[in-house]
């Protein structure tokens, strides 16, 4: 099917649904999705973004604009992640989704919506989310996996919509950052925070620091390996400030899901 037939095949789905809640970040993905509901569904699609400590205060600011200038009524509601959060057990998204969806399930409820959406999509199935089956328990709908649209064809019909997003990086929590088993902290999420900001500021967008204890891995795009390495006096001093006492340019790249390549390291073994 062509992403012309999966964008009608979304509407149709989103139609059938009557009235959506959906848990909006202000990311590629789910900015394409509320444009869409909100053209479908009208008055009847609510965002609902969850100020939580997985998120950065600049993606909670992007929400609210993208959200305005869409014209969607947008609320934000203050969340507080469960206790085996901060354990960072490998089913850490599961617990973390299992109880903010559960908040936004009420939310829901509450303001007479019939679903909550999320913006996975079909190419997500294929990656480690134990977070999924959360909200698979709890009845959570994702009409754009539904639809069979991927990243590309989101990118794509981004930007044949007008949407700024279309060429974003993509986003993810930030707690995604740290390993599976290495306590996650609000000290430790903040200086993941602040080293991303900074590396966005030298001009490397789409980057991700992983925090190896002491340690900060950089993943950036390949295109932007070479860039890194002329400024890699300038990174590491920047980094070292926000707490990190080793910086590290990680030669592979950027690549999403890279802490779970620990599994696959394991079955080899």
């Amino acid at each position: 099917m062509t992403a012309d037939g999966k964008l009608e095949k979304l509407r149709a789905i989103l139609k059938d649904m009557q009235s959506a809640l959906l848990a909006f970040s202000g990311g590629v993905d789910s900015t394409f999705l509320l444009a869409v509901a909100a053209d479908t569904l009208k008055s009847r699609v609510r965002a609902v973004t969850i100020d939580s400590v997985v998120f950065t205060r600049a993606e909670l600011r992007r929400a609210k604009t993208l959200a305005r200038d869409l014209g969607v009524r947008h609320q934000v509601v203050a969340g507080a992640v469960p206790r085996e959060f901060w354990r960072n057990s490998p089913q850490r998204c599961y617990f973390c989704k299992k109880r903010l969806f559960g908040q936004l399930l009420r939310v829901a409820r509450a303001s007479g919506l019939r679903a909550v959406i999320d913006a996975s999509h079909a190419d997500d199935s294929g990656e480690y989310r134990p977070g999924a089956r959360a909200l698979a328990q709890l009845g959570i709908r994702s009409p754009l996996a539904e639809a069979g649209l991927t990243k590309h064809d989101i990118r794509r019909l981004s930007r044949a919509l007008g949407l700024a997003t279309w060429n974003a990086p993509s986003m993810a929590c930030l707690a995604s950052r740290i390993p599976y088993g290495e306590r996650i902290t609000p000290e430790r999420l903040a200086m993941v925070e602040r080293a991303e900001a900074l590396l966005r500021r030298s001009g490397i967008i789409s980057a991700r620091v992983r925090s190896h204890g002491t340690v900060a891995r950089i993943e950036v795009a390949q295109r932007d390996i070479p860039a890194a390495v002329r400024l890699r006096g300038k990174i590491s001093a920047a980094l070292k400030k926000t707490g990190f006492v080793y910086v590290s340019l990680d030669l592979d790249g950027y690549r999403s899901g890279s802490l779970n390549e620990v599994f696959k390291w394991k079955k080899k073994r």
